[in-house]
């Protein structure tokens, strides 16, 4: 198996999903390293400083919950999850995974949540960009302070799509300026 530069043997696999193709890595322990809507249906072997071995077999636990998920059966993921980032990003991304299906927070929010009175909205939104967990660890359901949807690396169109999906009531043409 192709290993990245630090030696870590890196697995994945492309797939489709209802919003586009999307790519799963994960670690030699079956960790999640990342899970990225793709900007066409073609996985290159070099993803996010990643090198990987297509491996079917182990990412279909990622492929099965999300099919759940996309179908309204799951609301909850069970993956072991391994994403590379600083001690205030994992913590922010902690945070994230604990704001539940169908509820949306402003940036500011879940600022209070991390770290009251002390962070910003701007830092939590740099954290929310630099997720490389797509879906399973939330930043879809984060907003702007004026109820706005801003930033989503899938594209807005998907974070849209994502929170109809779970039932959280957008108004499209207010929040949606593309």
């Amino acid at each position: 198996m192709p290993r990245t530069t630090d030696q870590e043997m890196v697995c994945g696999d492309h797939f489709d999903s209802p919003l586009g193709p999307m790519l799963a890595l994960l670690n030699e322990q079956g960790a999640l390293l990342r899970l990225d809507f793709l900007p066409d249906d073609l996985a290159p072997a070099q993803w996010h400083g990643y090198t990987w071995q297509r491996d079917k077999a182990a990412v279909a636990p990622v492929v099965r919950q999300l099919a759940e998920y996309f179908a309204g059966q799951r609301r909850v993921f069970d993956l072991p999850l391994a994403p590379r980032g600083t001690p205030y990003q994992h913590e922010a991304w902690r945070h994230l995974r604990q704001v539940p299906y169908g509820v949306i927070l402003t940036y500011a929010e879940l600022g209070m949540r991390l770290l009251p009175h002390k962070t910003s909205a701007r830092a939590i939104g740099r954290a929310n960009a630099l997720n490389p967990i797509s879906i399973i660890v939330p930043c879809h359901r984060i907003i702007g302070a004026d109820g706005s949807l801003t930033g989503y690396a899938g594209g807005l169109q998907r974070k849209l799509a994502l929170l109809e999906l779970e039932g959280v009531p957008i108004m499209r043409q207010q929040s949606l300026m593309l």
